[in-house]
């Protein structure tokens, strides 16, 4: 099997030829039909994630090298083990990457995409920028009905990432919502609140093509997040701020257009990885009751949901570019660049 691999830490990838995996067990053979490239795979891919402060969180721990990135993946199961149901052979699923070590109190209450021993398809074993991935047991499998291969892969974290985030927004009292980042999770976020929220949705964006996206796939409201008035303008359309805000970038200038953006007893959910320390006034926390909390990918039961969703078409698709497997180095390149709206699908 053909899959494009790193040596080292911030070195191009390789095309490497190496054994087809023979499943064991409950392990399940998938043949890649896509997989999405996410900007999480570039921080993996260098092995660093961005502190702020000039602090550094080294990602270089956990997973043997040469590797091959890619987490969102949909696929055809070939070969099955001895302990799998050979009728999965043939059939179509997404696959749920962030498997953990299955023997924790975390994996015990179904949150194994936080376990502290994780085997994440991707991250920790080898992924899905190759022809086959080896899936250790069928429950991570799930049917993604009439959907395209190169639509459905991206709900295994884009979309699942989405979807657990506007989830910890329900319940928020107001009637606005925004949305900062209008990438691949951003635009997850914009369709999936739509389907599944009330609220008016205000996306964010530095970048006129996303914000352009954005307004296309339905925001009621979209705006520079560069403009210093970007905060004021929120408050002004929602009345006096919103009641939730997701960040999809993670960054230091998003966090704070987010905590600024605020209402009172408003949450900031953080999601994007892109770096940078926020710099909190610790009085306006209680003077204004707000919660801060981030979101990490979503659980197996998630996957669940937003699959269901996603088959009955209640979701609309973000826009999806597809790219040959051996443009992944170039891909990765991009993405580092912030040069993508939307999600680039790599297909073998």
């Amino acid at each position: 099997m053909k899959s494009y691999q790193f040596r080292e830490y911030g070195k191009h990838l390789e095309s490497i030829e190496h054994p087809e995996p023979s499943p064991e067990g409950t392990e399940v053979l998938v043949r890649v039909l896509a997989c999405g490239a996410c900007h999480s795979d570039v921080h993996l891919w260098e092995g660093e994630y961005d502190l702020g402060n000039e602090r550094k969180l080294d990602a270089r721990s956990g997973r043997d090298l040469p590797f091959t990135l890619g987490h969102e993946i949909s696929g055809e199961v070939v070969r099955v083990g001895p302990d799998a149901q050979d009728t999965l052979i043939g059939k179509r699923f997404v696959v749920f990457p962030w498997i953990g070590c299955g023997a924790c109190n975390i994996c015990d209450r179904e949150a194994e995409h936080l376990c502290l021993q994780p085997r994440a398809l991707g991250t920790f074993v080898d992924g899905g920028y190759s022809d086959h991935v080896l899936v250790p047991h069928p429950r991570y499998l799930f049917d993604f009905g009439n959907l395209k291969p190169e639509l459905a892969c991206t709900y295994a974290c884009s979309g699942l990432t989405a979807y657990s985030a506007v989830k910890k927004a329900v319940g928020h009292h107001g009637s606005h919502i925004v949305i900062i980042g209008a990438g691949g999770v951003g635009l997850s976020a914009l369709m999936i609140a739509k389907a599944t929220t009330d609220y008016e949705v205000i996306v964010a964006d530095i970048r006129q093509e996303a914000r352009d996206a954005a307004e296309q796939a339905g925001a009621s409201h979209t705006l520079d997040a560069n403009d210093k008035n970007a905060h004021r303008l929120i408050k002004k359309i929602s009345g006096g701020g919103a009641c939730a805000v997701v960040d999809c970038v993670g960054s230091e200038a998003s966090a704070n257009l987010g905590m600024r953006s605020l209402a009172k007893s408003g949450i900031l959910i953080i999601v994007g990885l892109f770096g940078g320390a926020l710099q909190v006034s610790l009085p306006l926390l209680p003077l204004k009751d707000i919660t801060i909390r981030g979101s990490d990918l979503g659980s197996l039961n998630e996957m669940g949901e937003l699959m269901e969703l996603a088959r009955a078409g209640r979701i609309d698709p973000i826009p999806i570019e597809t790219r040959a497997l051996d443009q992944a180095q170039q891909t990765l390149c991009d993405l580092s660049e912030g040069n993508l709206v939307g999600r680039v699908v790599l297909e073998p």
